[in-house]
């Protein structure tokens, strides 16, 4: 069953005029900078998380949290869709950006491979028509072989858009697969989180100038 999301804004209706600075190449650079210095092996004899690692879930959180605050804004009628829509192309060449060999490759690459979910699901989301019977769509992906990434790609956006637009999902479908778990369970594990973080922005509309 498909399912429309509700729009932005209106047909005729200008979206208000927003100067609130967006997830950009000095604040991605910054983070890099900082995890290439942090340590991830930790002390051995600590139940302590290493520095790193925590700081991995962190600016992992940040990225979810930036780009659903366009969805949020546009939502808000600050900018057209076509504006939301080039803001969040801009956020993804960042994240998505090449990485350096070594340290920041090994860790930062796979959080990569997980944001593909995030961009995906709020495109679909805007574009307004997704399937929302999520336990078709997890059923699906997870019996998809691991080299059709597209196929598996496209069931997840699914779910994502559906979660964005108030579904709950999807902590039951990989309490089973955590020690294990799939690049399909890492984006069911990262829709989760996207849809914890768009319930914190239910009151949220920037003020000018914020950049956080």
């Amino acid at each position: 069953m498909a399912r429309r999301a509700e729009k932005g804004k209106t047909k005729d209706q200008e979206p208000q005029k927003l100067f609130y600075i967006f997830y950009n190449e000095e604040r991605w650079t910054n983070w890099l900078t900082s995890l290439n210095e942090a340590d991830f092996e930790g002390d051995s004899e600590s139940e302590q998380m290493p520095e790193g690692l925590a700081m991995l879930y962190i600016f992992s959180e940040d990225i979810t949290l930036s780009v659903l605050k366009i969805i949020k804004l546009w939502q808000n009628e600050r900018f057209s869709k076509e504006d939301a829509l080039d803001k969040l192309t801009a956020v993804e060449a960042i994240v998505m950006s090449p990485l350096p060999e070594g340290k920041l490759e090994e860790f930062v690459g796979p959080i990569q491979l997980t944001m593909l979910v995030l961009f995906a699901s709020c495109r679909r989301f805007m574009e307004g028509a997704f399937e929302t019977d999520l336990k078709v769509l997890v059923k699906k992906g997870k019996s998809l072989p691991e080299d059709q990434l597209e196929d598996a790609l496209d069931c997840a956006s699914n779910i994502g858009a559906s979660v964005i637009n108030g579904a709950t999902c999807c902590s039951k479908f990989v309490k089973d697969d955590l020690e294990n778990p799939t690049l399909f369970d890492e984006w069911l594990i990262e829709i989760e989180t996207m849809g914890e973080a768009f319930k914190s922005l239910k009151k949220f509309d920037e003020e000018p100038g914020e950049s956080s």
